[in-house]
């Protein structure tokens, strides 16, 4: 049986991905790791993904390869360039950025056309633009306030500020919406009835990789 490790800088990432596994691959053993003040510390502090950030992430790499994991799944858009240091000491094993899938998938479903980011975590849109391809048409958006709405237990004020920015997005032009939240999923069919362009998320992208990735 194929086991996943995720590994979690939000609570709120924690049952989107699980959802989406027990929904698309049912079959896969899952472990969840969750350190939120991964996201905290980033959010407050002023090194950023600083030496010590990295470290963080090697050791919730290695502590989820040590229990068997075949694969490893991050769930936090904003911690780039950490993954990336994990990804490269492990070329004998899928470790995925949150958002890498997703960002292909909208790369192909936009066809050269404009592409609409939507985050909830401000630092996301720092991190995340530059993974996107060189040349694409991308167009960001912070909804503000839904994270706050999220962590205060308001999910349908979540989902409003998440539809407001994808409608400002589409106003712009775009053809496609990217919610870079993993925590963001829920939303996906409200912003899809209000846009009515493709909606791509996270989790749903990274398991379509990760199957295809293990031959799951």
């Amino acid at each position: 049986m194929t086991r996943l490790a995720l590994i979690h800088a939000l609570a709120h990432s924690v049952a989107p991905i699980n959802e989406e596994l027990s929904r698309a691959w049912p079959d896969a053993m899952r472990m969840n790791l969750l350190d939120d003040s991964l996201s905290a510390d980033l959010a407050r502090g002023g090194a950023g993904l600083d030496a010590a950030m990295h470290q963080r992430f090697e050791t919730l790499a290695a502590y989820a390869e040590g229990t068997g994991a075949q694969a490893i799944l991050f769930t936090c858009s904003a911690f780039g360039p950490c993954i990336e240091a994990v990804a490269a000491r492990r070329p004998h094993m899928p470790v995925l950025k949150p958002n890498e899938a997703m960002v292909a998938e909208a790369v192909a479903v936009a066809r050269g056309g404009r592409i609409g980011l939507v985050a909830s975590f401000a630092p996301t849109l720092v991190s995340m633009p530059p993974e996107f391809p060189p040349g694409t048409e991308l167009l960001t958006c912070l909804a503000e306030g839904a994270m706050d709405a999220l962590n205060r237990g308001d999910d349908v004020g979540h989902d409003e500020r998440v539809v407001e920015a994808a409608r400002w997005l589409v106003g712009q032009g775009c053809d496609v919406i990217a919610l870079s939240q993993f925590s963001m999923a829920r939303a996906q069919f409200a912003v899809h009835r209000a846009v009515g362009v493709p909606v791509l998320t996270t989790p749903g992208s990274a398991v379509r990789a990760l199957r295809h990735r293990l031959g799951g």
